[in-house]
């Protein structure tokens, strides 16, 4: 009887030990978005040889996931040799980030300046103007943003809150918009006559895209610091902004200062080309082969190539771009 009980015993303990088990299994799965959790970027690569040991997991990726993580890390290589070439010369880049919301922008920045050194790049993301700012001249508080020498600054979104965001939500006259068009190209002509490199980005979602993003913010904790009340209205404007777009590039894409439309439905793309772009623009110590920074043309667009289809589509708004 002893040996009958104890083995009820174990077996009671290996259910209760199972039944535990599943309860963290449980919990852990309600913490992860969806199911399912993400690797931290470059984990996948910097694992890619690590033998089997007892206390290793088995953990399978998609084999395009390891040449994107492959790929980022030569790019990240070159900004880094840039930014080296930066400090020695003194020279100074902007980069203007655009685009609809949940267009990518931001995940873009932080791969660009994942590993660059902080004391020489900046990202700048404002907030709304408060009373003070908002009785200057608009450009007055970005200018103080510009970058110094060896400096690389990133603007996540920028003056041209005005030609897009502002007008859609009426949080300026449709007179502040028109003077603004008239004179940022002349502002941006006299930053690149300075000798300031600058890059203008436009991150281009479709719409379907853009709600698939909104709604993953809304479930990832993670993500909700995203989320604004603009957000919730970028659907239903849908077409308001597509216009302010149309305009924007009308008015601005000058030859000095052009837009660089970037197609960000795949954000793993968008950002690997737009590295390219701007690596591929720039000259300095040690640069790759020109064959290994050129961009899918069907992901880096020119302003004027979007202006075009712009023109030819603007009565079919379902076969415009976001």
């Amino acid at each position: 009887m002893a040996k009958d009980d104890k083995k009820k015993d174990d077996n009671g303990k290996k259910k209760d030990d199972n039944g535990k088990k599943d309860k963290k299994e449980d919990a852990a799965k309600n913490d992860k978005p969806n199911g399912k959790v993400r690797l931290q970027e470059l984990t996948a690569l910097s694992n890619i040889d690590a033998k089997q040991e007892d206390d290793r997991t088995a953990v399978w990726v998609k084999t395009w996931h390891l040449a994107y993580e492959m790929e980022l890390r030569k790019l990240q290589v070159e900004l880094m040799k840039l930014q080296q070439t930066m400090k020695e010369n003194g020279s100074r880049i902007l980069l203007i980030f655009e685009g609809r919301d949940a267009a990518g922008k931001g995940g873009t920045i932080k791969r660009f300046i994942a590993h660059l050194n902080p004391r020489n790049t900046r990202v700048v993301a404002l907030v709304k103007p408060n009373e003070t700012e908002s009785t200057q001249w608009y450009f007055q508080r970005y200018i103080n943003h510009l970058p110094s020498a060896g400096e690389m600054v990133f603007f996540d979104r920028s003056w041209y809150n005005r030609a897009m965001v502002e007008p859609v939500m009426g949080f300026c006259t449709d007179e502040q918009n028109k003077r603004f068009l008239k004179d940022v190209p002349l502002l941006e002509e006299l930053i690149v006559k300075d000798g300031i490199k600058l890059f203008k980005f436009y991150f281009s979602v479709s719409r379907d895209v853009q709600n698939e993003r909104f709604e993953a913010r809304k479930k990832d904790i993670l993500k909700q610091y995203k989320l604004s009340p603009v957000d919730n209205l970028a659907q239903q404007y849908w077409d308001q902004y597509s216009l302010r777009k149309f305009q924007m590039l009308q008015e601005t894409n000058r030859t000095i200062a052009p837009w660089t439309i970037v197609r960000s439905d795949n954000k793993k793309l968008a950002r690997l080309n737009c590295m390219k772009h701007v690596l591929s623009q720039l000259n300095y110590i040690g640069k790759i082969s020109e064959e290994e920074l050129a961009t899918d043309p069907a992901i880096i667009i020119s302003g004027i190539d979007e202006l075009r289809h712009m023109e030819e589509h603007l009565m079919e708004p379902d076969k415009l771009y976001g």
